[in-house]
């Protein structure tokens, strides 16, 4: 949760470098994680944005009114919460700049750790700046939308893409611009005679389904699960096949799965934020484990110094390392 840059954001209100919006003002706020706290007299209507499900929920279950993705034009005001994709970043920024009325402030507050004053030179270059203000480890700016150009600016400069194999992604998502190496080694390592109903968990961009697609002729059903929702919608445009796979908007670590599988694939993430976190890739081990028939098998890879098999015993009747390279490992377990 970024503490911190939700702090900075609303900072320049608190210090009255900005002035509070109007009570009767709609603000766009891109990115929005939960834990932000209003400063006193912000009365403005919110309108959230926010694709991650774990954030989305919490700030659904506060009451807030918020979208996966961004909803509506002519907003008096947007907030734009930046993090660590620079990619990412300047699309929220293009997309602000494209909701706002003409003349609308669109205030955009980050980390310096996550590289908040090379952006805020970026975007002075194309939109001045009105001001700046540094606290909480972190830098807010702040700027007037003039027209459309720095949109379109953003945007060009940060265009979906296509990587190998046809694949559409874009910036923001996870080994948006190649096909992840220990998602490869895992897609090699797969038997080819998976069958009945097989699951993608954390399937971002759909690599690893549309390799299991591909290869294993006995499926009946492809699901693909994933926190992620613009990850979720590209993976909707990348696999396609003899059947039709189902998409599910969802965090494993907090919400039941309802289907039974015979197999699962994953590549869970390891990190939240910067730091390692083992704990959220245990998770999965164990919502897999549940997930699965008796009898079901589980193909999954990891980084080699990660300590899952553990959790593997745990969860599993069986569990086998079958591959390994430089980096990764690829674990195989059997309900």
């Amino acid at each position: 949760m970024a503490a911190e840059p939700l702090k900075t954001l609303f900072y320049p209100f608190e210090a009255e470098a900005l002035p509070l919006p109007r009570k009767d003002a709609r603000v766009l706020f891109l990115g929005a994680e939960p834990g932000f706290r209003l400063p006193a007299g912000f009365d403005a209507a919110l309108h959230l944005a926010q694709g991650f499900r774990s954030h989305f929920r919490a700030l659904q279950a506060l009451g807030r009114d918020v979208t996966p993705r961004a909803e509506g034009q002519d907003y008096d005001m947007a907030l734009v919460l930046a993090g660590r994709h620079r990619g990412q970043n300047e699309v929220r920024i293009a997309e602000a700049v494209e909701r706002v009325a003409r003349g609308a402030p669109v205030v955009v507050a980050g980390s310096k750790d996550d590289g908040v004053d090379s952006l805020r030179k970026r975007i002075n270059g194309l939109a001045p700046l009105e001001g700046h203000l540094p606290k909480h480890h972190g830098v807010a700016f702040w700027f007037r939308r003039a027209g459309t150009n720095t949109a379109a600016t953003l945007r060009a400069g940060n265009p979906d893409l296509v990587v190998e194999g046809g694949f559409k992604t874009a910036p923001g998502m996870f080994s948006f611009d190649r096909i992840d190496v220990g998602s490869k080694l895992l897609a090699a390592n797969l038997p080819d005679d998976l069958k009945g109903n097989v699951a993608d968990f954390c399937a971002g961009w759909g690599y690893l389904a549309a390799e299991v697609l591909q290869r294993s002729h006995g499926l009946t059903a492809l699901d693909l699960y994933e926190a992620d929702f613009e990850a979720l919608e590209a993976a909707r445009l990348n696999v396609h096949g003899a059947i039709e796979p189902r998409f599910f908007w969802t965090d494993l670590l907090t919400e039941a799965v309802d289907w039974r599988y015979d197999a699962i694939v994953m590549n869970p993430p390891f990190h939240s934020g910067r730091a390692a976190e083992p704990g959220i890739g245990a998770g999965m081990i164990r919502a897999a484990s549940k997930a699965l028939k008796p009898g079901g098998r589980l193909f999954m890879v990891a980084n080699r110094q990660l300590p899952y098999e553990q959790v593997l015993s745990a969860a599993f009747a069986s569990h086998a390392e079958i591959a390994r390279d430089g980096m990764f490992k690829v674990l195989s377990a059997r309900r």
